[in-house]
């Protein structure tokens, strides 16, 4: 057998790889990423934004986790906002309109500094693979055999992909950058299910052809809150803020876009791959939703030295002259001038039902997916894919223990759960209705529900864990004090709560802990009467006002998610023949032999499983364990 030369193998400079290859590289493993242009590293390709509604909490679960999005993001922010923020705490998520050529030049520049990790430039035309043993052991770069123990291919929108304007074609994943022909044909001859997905971008116009004043302004937060927990707050923001700005399609924008469905390579047939639901292009908008009057769109800058304005909510593949047509007939574009116009790309798609949670092959060992490639859309999903697929990539090739996060655990879990279980007709985007206990997965908690176990696989270092435990254990002592800091019915009291509006009845003295479960009551307007002689960040403060305010509803899902628990831990050997349990239709095994589901839980979350087949599984294992 050859000599391996890496631990771990990185295929493609995306969100996905960016943390793939760091978080490997971090644990001690010899890791390469490899990628067609180093300059292209941590490139935003769509929208040069990041986070939203529930992907922030996958960002500052990553970067609990020692994940980089969240800090790259704090450097180059040039606007943050907190969605929801007049919602309930699970949400409320962040997210940051960044300036996308310092994004990519500082990823750059933080992973080259990365001991152990090499960037190599070329292309990946082949995976080598040990036949006997079902192993992966490297790849051809460029015509030359490169070995290691472990691979994660983040190939984004590259594998065969093809870009789509009006009848205009041609290949690439991206404006400017050739597509993978070479990878797909090998990742088919391993067995694995490919099909068509599609995804899309909106014009860029120069900024200079749209009159600012005239439109209605986005801004920011005036406080702005960084999105990586280890980022300084004294210093930040540390980019100069500016807003967005808001328009609207109108009734001559969809009788342009309805009169030329016939020449969209959608309607047309020439693009076969689903699309997402969640984020169609204007074409699907018209489409669908004939009876609204307009449509919003958002002007996004793209960076503080750049002329490109993102056109978000405009999504197409129309041909030029059209995309020209209908972008000048909305108010405040009427004299748009064209940086690059919209279109759409397909390509290869894995289904992700053959994976573990892990992100690694069912069948091919040291074999990882991670990204776009998995059937998702969106940078922070693609991150989050990359972070644990680097990980357990890591430990295969260190010979560690498998990282898996639970769906009561992490967001992380949810995706890795729903990816691997379910699969997706459509690029996936997560939500917090996905997640069952999105009230114990809340971004203002998710150092402390990762944190650890970031430090203890090795991605999150000493001085940042350090900083850590001093955060969680000032929030343990302040929680303290709000337990034993006791309000009596005092007059004195009850005219300090009158004039803060609140209407506390008071019969008997009451902690501060349990006055912030009553109505209206704000703990930074109690605070000065608190006494407590440490100072804390706002944030960490919300986060203890949550945790008081909303204990009731969490102990709940605590004792829910106990029973919840102790019925899923059931492991499914991988090796069981579902053909021989009693019981089931043909149907249902059909699904579990499809899907192989690791867990009861898993079983049992599958669509057509019904409760007697989970039945009727569970006494088969139990059997199997007394024979």
């Amino acid at each position: 057998m050859a000599q391996t030369l890496y631990d771990v193998l990185v295929i493609g400079g995306g969100h996905a790889g960016a943390e793939a290859a760091h978080a490997a590289a971090r644990m001690g493993a010899r890791t390469a990423l490899i990628t067609l242009d180093r300059g292209k590293i941590g490139m935003m390709s769509c929208n040069p934004a990041i986070g939203g509604l529930a992907k922030g909490q996958l960002v500052k679960e990553i970067d609990a986790l020692g994940g980089l999005m969240g800090r790259i993001t704090d450097r180059a922010g040039i606007q943050f906002r907190q969605l929801n923020a007049s919602k309930g705490p699970a949400v409320r998520s962040s997210r940051a309109q960044c300036d996308k050529l310092l994004y990519a030049r500082t990823m750059q520049d933080v992973l080259s500094a990365v001991s152990g990790l090499d960037l190599l430039e070329g292309e990946v035309s082949e995976l080598l693979f040990d036949e006997k043993t079902n192993k992966i052991q490297g790849v051809m770069l460029s015509g030359e055999p490169l070995h290691a123990s472990s691979v994660v291919i983040t190939s984004g929108t590259f594998l065969r992909a093809i870009m789509h304007t009006g009848d205009e074609k041609s290949t690439g994943g991206r404006v400017g950058e050739r597509a993978s022909t070479g990878l797909s044909p090998s990742i088919e001859r391993l067995g694995f299910r490919l099909r068509r997905l599609k995804t899309g971008t909106p014009p860029r116009l120069h900024r200079r052809s749209i009159p600012w004043d005239q439109l209605p302004i986005q801004a920011g937060d005036p406080q702005p809150t960084p999105f990586s927990f280890f980022t300084e707050t004294l210093n930040f923001p540390v980019l100069p803020q500016v807003p967005c700005h808001v328009t609207y399609t109108n009734e001559q924008t969809h009788q342009i876009i309805e009169a030329n469905f016939g020449r969209s390579p959608m309607y047309r047939g020439d693009i076969t791959g689903a699309g997402p639901r969640y984020c169609p292009s204007i074409e699907d908008k018209v489409k669908r939703f004939r009876d609204k009057e307009r449509h919003q769109v958002f002007l996004e800058p793209e960076g503080l030295d750049v002329d490109e304005v993102y056109v978000n909510g405009i999504s197409t593949s129309l041909p030029r002259d059209v995309q020209e047509a209908f972008v000048r007939s909305i108010v405040g574009l009427e004299k748009a001038e064209f940086i690059r116009y919209g279109y759409a790309v397909e390509y290869d798609a894995v289904d992700a039902r053959q994976l573990k949670r892990t992100y690694e092959s069912k069948d091919w060992g040291g074999l990882f997916f991670a990204g776009q490639v998995n059937g998702t859309s969106g940078y922070e999903e693609a991150a989050a894919q990359g972070l644990i697929a680097g990980i357990n990539a890591a430990a295969k090739a260190l010979d560690r223990d498998p990282f898996i996060l639970q769906r009561d655990q992490a967001y992380m879990g949810v995706l890795a759960d729903d990816l691997t279980l379910k699969g997706s007709d459509e690029p996936y985007r997560m939500f917090t209705s996905r997640a069952e206990f999105r009230l114990l997965l809340r971004e203002d908690n998710a150092d402390m529900r990762l944190s650890e176990l970031g430090h203890q696989v090795g991605v999150l270092g000493d001085e940042d864990f350090r900083r850590f435990s001093d955060k969680k254990a000032k929030m343990e002592r302040f929680s303290s004090h709000l337990k034993g800091y006791y309000f009596t019915p005092k007059a004195e009291t009850l005219r300090r709560f009158e004039e803060l509006g609140y209407n506390v009845q008071l019969k008997d003295r009451i902690s501060a802990w349990e006055l912030l479960k009553r109505p209206k009551v704000v703990l930074d307007e109690i605070l000065s009467d608190l006494n407590f002689d440490e100072t804390l960040e706002p944030a960490w403060r919300g986060a203890v006002e949550t945790e008081a305010r909303y204990e009731g509803y969490i102990k709940r899902d605590l004792e829910l998610l106990e029973r919840v628990r102790k019925s899923d831990a059931m492991k499914i050997p991988p090796t069981i023949d579902y053909a021989g349990i009693g019981g089931l239709s043909n149907e249902v095994k059909n699904r579990l032999l499809e899907a192989r589901p690791e867990t009861i839980g898993q079983a049992s979350r599958l669509q057509g499983i019904t409760p007697a087949s989970i039945a009727n599984l569970v006494i088969h294992l139990r059997m199997r364990e007394r024979a």
